[in-house]
């Protein structure tokens, strides 16, 4: 705190009655260092005008993304098999947040694939790719903002390569989405892929088998009786089957609580009491007639086992064929759905270093290095020279 207090010092010095530096004593300070004071920030800023013309100049190139912002599989799924089409809706996951995506973007995967790409290597002078990919990763600054739109700058001494890295990382992010079963879709489409492979290795087998029993019984075709029989146990087989498939691939998003399972669950339930009442024949109360598939001829029974098998293979591949398809459309709208807001284009203004700043900084340190020089130099003299010691 700077006191005017009567100063009866005799020469520059500061009064040793004053237990404080006065204001006028201060100015008196700078008047006598006025040399440093005043040439030590312009000596601070020449420098570092200097040392910022020998830094390169290096150019920001910006690219901005929108993510999906929702899963869009789940209300579609079985959308073509009837009362199946209930399963989602209301059982969807939790959506993919944009930080998934901006972890996807600094993985080691993106950063080795741009590395070898551009040729980082050659370019940071690195000996290694692990060393390229640091570098790369020091130069690239990636924000998930709150509207949602993700940023990613890329700094470069060279604008044009700035860019073109820059729109890398989106093409590598579409790339791994591509690649990766990250959505609800992708998880369901791959389930259903192996579950669709093992039902056409069934139908296959089955077929196979039906052909060597016809050449054995001779037997090439039902009564009507037998025919309507075995195809409602074969539908009613499929669709079992079908839901049990779709509550499968609905374990991937949703849990054994979700009302929507629980209400698929009761309707297998159902759908095997219907199975066993038509395989024992038992009138339904709507006026149709089914025959026991135990009172069929015993001669062709294992032909009619053959047949049902063929049929129900048949329309299980048929339903899991048409899951398969709804979520590979899923998935690849999911992919698409990553969209390019801005391309980076070629810098054409440098964003570092700022040089005016650089010397305003420098030229304030200089300012407070020269005063606390000034000062310092003063203590000393005082406390070196007996005469203003003992002016009192």
């Amino acid at each position: 705190m700077l006191t005017v207090n009567p100063s009866n010092n005799s020469g520059g010095g500061i009064s040793g009655k004053s237990e404080y530096l006065n204001i006028f004593d201060f100015f008196k300070i700078v008047k006598k260092y006025r040399n440093i004071v005043f040439l030590t920030p312009l000596a601070f800023a020449v420098v570092a005008a200097g040392v910022s013309l020998l830094l390169p100049n290096i150019y920001t190139a910006s690219a901005k993304i929108l993510p999906p912002q929702s899963q869009s599989g789940a209300s579609q799924l079985l959308g073509q098999l009837g009362g199946l089409g209930g399963l989602a809706g209301a059982a969807v996951g939790g959506k993919i947040t944009g930080e998934t995506y901006v972890g996807m973007l600094g993985s080691r995967t993106v950063g080795d694939n741009l590395v070898q790409r551009f040729n980082l290597l050659e370019i940071y002078k690195a000996d290694f790719k692990s060393d390229a990919r640091k570098t790369l990763k020091k130069a690239t600054t990636i924000t998930n903002g709150r509207d949602g739109i993700i940023v990613i700058d890329v700094d470069d001494k060279n604008p044009e390569r700035a860019a073109l890295l820059a729109n890398g990382y989106v093409q590598e992010l579409q790339k791994l989405t591509e690649s990766l079963a990250i959505t609800e879709a992708s998880r369901r489409r791959l389930f259903l892929e192996k579950r669709l492979g093992e039902s056409k290795k069934a139908l296959n087998e089955s077929e196979l088998e039906l052909k060597n029993i016809q050449e054995k019984t001779g037997l090439i075709k039902l009564d009507g009786q037998a025919q309507a029989t075995i195809s409602a146990i074969a539908m009613i087989k499929s669709q079992i089957a079908a839901k049990e498939v779709a509550l499968a691939a609905m374990r991937t998003f949703a849990t054994a609580e979700n009302p929507i399972y629980i209400q698929n669950r009761q309707e297998i339930n159902g759908l095997k009491a219907q199975l066993d009442k038509v395989e024992r024949g038992t009138n339904q109360g709507n006026g149709d007639i089914s025959i026991s598939t135990e009172k069929l001829p015993s001669l062709g029974m294992e032909y009619i086992r053959k047949v049902r098998d063929v049929k129900y293979n048949e329309l299980l591949f048929e339903n899991l064929a048409k899951q398969f398809e709804i979520a590979r459309i899923d998935e690849a709208r999911d992919s698409s759905m990553i969209q390019v807001l801005d391309d980076a284009v070629i810098p054409d203004k440098k964003s570092k270093p700022t040089r005016s700043i650089l010397v305003l900084i420098f030229l304030m340190l200089g300012g407070v290095f020269g005063l606390v020089w000034a000062f310092s130099k003063e203590a000393f003299a005082q406390a070196g020279n007996p005469f203003l010691k003992n002016n009192e």
